[in-house]
Formats: C-alpha cells, structure tokens, sequence
C-alpha cells in the first residue's frame, strides 16, 4: 500500500490551467516503472467529468482517449515520465480547486487520491530569460541568454561565458545557465595527516580571494608536518529532517512519541525503501507545548544527503499520517533540524561529520616557527573562550570558516552549509614537556564526495588532487578538512599573539 502523501506527489503542482479544450493537468510517475491500464473516475470540485471527454497526452505525443486504456490496451508510464490530462471540462476560474483522480496501474494496482492546485493570472513580463524546455543547455539557447544579458545592461560578458565543459553537465545543479564564476585557486600543503581514512600527505586546493588565507594555512601546516602532521578522526555521522505534528493537547503528543518508539522499526523500512543508502541511525523527539518534533537521524554514504534524507524522512511521515489518528497538523521540516543555519543542537547532536583533528607541536617549533611560546598561546585562547562565550558564537575558534569555504567552493560542496560547518571547539592545553597540545572538534561538517556538485569539472579535479573523488572517500575529505582548519587555527592563533596578524595583511592581503 502506497501511503497518501507519496501517491499526492504524482500529481504536479502548479500544472493546472485552462486550454482551449477545457481544464488541464499533469501526472508524472515518482515511484517506479509502470504502466497505465485505465482511468475510473475524475471530479474537480466535487463535480465529476465525462471519461469520454478526457484525454491523456503521452511526452511521445500520442494522445488518446481515457475510455480506450484498459488492461489490455496499457499506457507505458515509466519512471519521470510525464502524462497530461486533457479533461475536456469547462474552463476554471481563478484561484484553488480540488482534483479528485482513481486510475488503474501495474504494478501498483489502483490508485486513488486528491489533491489541490490553483488556476493563476497570467502576468506578463516586459522581458524574461529565454529558456528551452527540450534542452535549456544547448550552446543556442546559452548564446540567447548571453545576449539577453547584453540587450538589458548594456555589459558585454567576456569573462563568465568562458568556460571549459560541456554545459550539460551542471543539469540538476545550476538552471538558467549563462557561463562561470572563475574564483582563484591556490595550493596549500602538501599536508601530512594521519587518519582513519586520510593517512599520507595531500596536496590542499583552496578557492578564494582573500589575501593571506592560503599564505596563512600554509603557515600553520608547515608547523604540522613539523610535528609528524595531524591527527584526524570521524567520530559520529548523522544527517537529519525534522517534521513536527501538531496534536490537540501535550497529552496526545506524548501518547504519539511512545506510539512511534514502539513502531520504529517499520518507520525505518519506509524511510529506507525510498534509498539503497540512506539508513535510518534513530529518531530524537522533542516535545513543546502541543508540538512533537521528531528528528530523523541517517547516514548517507558519500552524499551530503539533504534531500537524500528529505525524501526517506517524507515517505516515513507518510505512512505515519495514514496509521495515527489524532494529528491535527503535519509539517515536513519544523526547522529543527536547522539545515544551513548554525545551531547549539547540531553542536551537542551531530550533522554530516563530528570530527577531531588534534596535535602535540613542540615548544621549539612554535617559538622558531611562529614566534610564540606555547604559554602565552594557551593563555591568549584561555581569553579568546571568555570573548566567544560572551558573545554567543558557535566557534572558540579563530578562523574556521575560512579554511572550510574556501575547500567547500573548490571541491563543488553545497558552499551556504558553512553555516553550520564552520563551528568549531577548540581546546589547548600544556604537556608537562612543555609543548602545545592542541584540538579543534568540527561538529557538524557537511561534505560530499559523490553526487550536488562534486562532479563538475573543475570541482571533479580537486577532489581528485586529494585523492577524494567518488563512493567510499566522504571520510577521508573530512578528516583532511578537519587537518587543513587545524592548521589555520594555529597560524591565526599564533598570529594574533605575536602581533604579527596586521603585518601580514599588509604583506599578502593588499590589493591596491
């Protein structure tokens, strides 16, 4: 049995509208190769249509009548494809309408659901970008948008539209496509990291255009390998979405969290039939007020894993919302799972990454490197914890977020989860050698090394410079970001102890 909200989202939103033959909408197959094998019944607005009168347009343009599909006259109706339903009524009005539809499938027998969508007022624009349905990545089509570019700013683009890929290749990650935006890239390292995953030394590929952030990165990693480099670990790996239903008093919500602990094992086998990776790790429940928030916690192999969990998470909610009575409201995400947006849960709980880079560097390594005894190190982080508390920042850090960014724009990482991924804590003490001992905990880095957009060309080609490119390597970029973020935490730290933070600005950060 398909749960009601999955079967809902064969319907597509936003696809009804009047034609010159009457009202019109769109089905698209989103669970599984299949076929159609007849139309029952359709009604909108309570009202039911004439079957004779309705007609199914097919993508290969075939078009016939809903009275002639029957189990042994099918429809093919594969994966995404796309079938519109000419119902031959009379035109709608403007605004919401209900859509009442039962066909007949195989393999999934019949299906039955309603939904609601809104016929809109057509406004025309004075100009829009030109956009090609059959194929919106064609040099053509490309070309037009350049010009549409020039035709209303006057700007002759002879940088963005120079590019070295085939275009197509960004289909699912960037609409619209008129050319790139070419950040400078620098090399760091080589590193010296030794990790469960990442264990030799890695050339660093960094995108950005600040001045001294490579130059200092590199500072802090030469004082690393001096060391014997850093140590990395993967310590925890969890993605979350968190839908909230909403009951009529607290009483129910509690009722409804014991109703799902004792049902979680097949909330799991939904979540998971919707993915061959995602796997259900637990599920956190909060409750407030009337509210039950339930955080659904998954690991997602080598995908960052977002919408991966966003779908499982949906399909789980859907099964839920048919076998529990009593809930009043239902939203996917509550904002409680915080997705790019820095949180204290994320910091206690885990998202994407938990990971530790730490190491010892000696007492003469810091004062002939750096020109910092390891004391007044340790005190000036002591201070900088006070400042961070004070505040209410998510990192006790000096410069996390900038490490992290610039491999995030270089390696094709979802860039806006630096929100999340650049708090940090940090930790320094003195050995009874006298050396720094010295930790940075990521909590929640959230990489990828497969799928978004590691696998665009020049981000293909980072990864691949670390050795990270593909199924079984979102670990060992982890714990090398982790090393690479450690090392631009000593340098800035250092920096900012000796005084020599301004001078170096002045030395590789001026552009003028």
């Amino acid at each position: 049995m398909i749960p009601s909200l999955l079967l809902k989202k064969l319907y597509t939103l936003g696809s009804l509208k009047n034609t010159a033959s009457g009202a019109q909408f769109a089905l698209k197959n989103r669970l599984s190769d299949g076929e159609l094998v007849g139309v029952h019944s359709l009604a909108i607005n309570g009202n039911p249509v004439a079957l004779d009168k309705v007609r199914l347009s097919l993508a290969d343009g075939r078009e016939v009548s809903a009275s002639q599909v029957d189990a042994a006259h099918p429809l093919p109706f594969p994966l995404r494809s796309i079938v519109n339903i000419q119902t031959g009524a009379a035109t709608l009005a403007i605004g919401k309408h209900q859509i009442e539809i039962a066909i007949e499938t195989r393999p999934f027998g019949k299906l039955q659901f309603k939904v609601e969508d809104a016929i809109s007022e057509i406004v025309q624009s004075a100009a829009h970008l030109p956009r090609d349905e059959g194929d919106d990545y064609s040099p053509e089509i490309i070309g037009r948008r350049q010009a549409f570019i020039r035709q209303t700013t006057g700007v002759e683009p002879s940088h963005i539209t120079r590019y070295s890929f085939d275009p197509h290749i960004v289909k699912g990650n960037c609409e619209n496509f008129v050319g790139v935006a070419q950040v400078p890239i620098g090399c760091a390292g080589p590193l010296r990291v030794r990790g469960d995953h990442a264990d030799g030394e890695f050339l660093i590929p960094l995108a950005t255009s600040e001045g001294t952030l490579i130059a200092s990165h590199n500072r802090g990693i030469k004082v690393l390998n001096a060391c014997g480099g850093v140590k990395s670990t993967v310590v925890a790996d969890a993605m979350q979405r968190a839908p909230v239903f909403v009951f009529s008093d607290a009483r129910a919500g509690r009722e409804f969290v014991a109703w799902v602990n004792a049902n979680i094992d097949r909330i799991r086998e939904e979540a998971e039939a919707t993915s061959s990776v995602a796997k259900l790790l637990y599920v956190d429940p909060y409750v407030a007020n009337k509210f039950v928030y339930l955080r659904f916690n998954f690991s997602t192999g080598d995908a960052a894993g977002q919408n991966m969990v966003g779908r499982a998470t949906f399909a789980a909610c859907s099964w839920i919302l048919d076998q529990y009575q009593g809930i009043t409201n239902f939203y996917l995400e509550s904002n409680f799972a915080t997705d790019k947006k820095a949180s204290q849960i994320n910091i206690m709980r885990t998202r994407g990454k938990r990971v530790t880079a730490e190491a010892t560097i000696a007492r003469d390594v810091l004062i002939q490197q750096l020109r910092v005894e390891p004391e007044k190190l340790v005190y000036h982080y002591g201070v900088a914890n006070v400042g961070a508390f004070l505040s209410g920042a998510n990192n006790n850090g000096a410069q996390s977020a900038n490490g992290i960014t610039a491999m995030f724009i270089a390696t094709g990482q979802d860039v806006a989860n630096v929100a999340e991924s650049s708090a940090g804590i940090l930790y320094t003490e003195l050995t009874p050698n006298g050396d720094l001992y010295i930790s940075l905990t990521i909590p929640s880095l959230i990489v990828a090394t497969y799928g978004g957009g590691t696998g665009l060309a020049t981000q293909r080609e980072c990864l691949e410079i670390l050795g990270c490119y593909g199924k079984g390597k979102v670990n060992r970029l982890a714990e090398i970001i982790a090393g690479v973020t450690l090392a631009g935490e000593i340098s800035l730290g250092a920096a900012i102890s000796s005084s020599d933070w301004v001078s170096s600005h002045e030395k590789y950060g001026r552009n003028r």
